[in-house]
């Protein structure tokens, strides 16, 4: 199991029903709608990589109200 934090930028007005909408998306462990230059920060996870990025690009970046993503992949040092 892989897990990542998806870093969401939105349309002005668009963060509280961007993370709403993405906490339905199966995957999606919490998603919370944040300050600073992010609106949105998600939690998510998958069986392989692979998969986290099919659900990032195929999911949560056919989102309306979303600009841009920043995948941040959990490590384990």
């Amino acid at each position: 199991m892989v897990q990542a934090y998806v870093l969401i930028q939105t349309e002005v007005g668009k963060a509280s029903a961007v993370a709403e909408f993405i906490g339905s998306i199966p995957g999606v462990i919490q998603a919370e709608d944040v300050t600073g230059p992010y609106d949105v920060i998600v939690r998510a996870q998958a069986d392989t990589m692979d998969e986290l990025g099919r659900m990032v690009v195929a999911k949560v970046q056919q989102v309306d109200g979303i600009t841009r993503t920043l995948t941040c992949p959990v490590v384990h040092l």
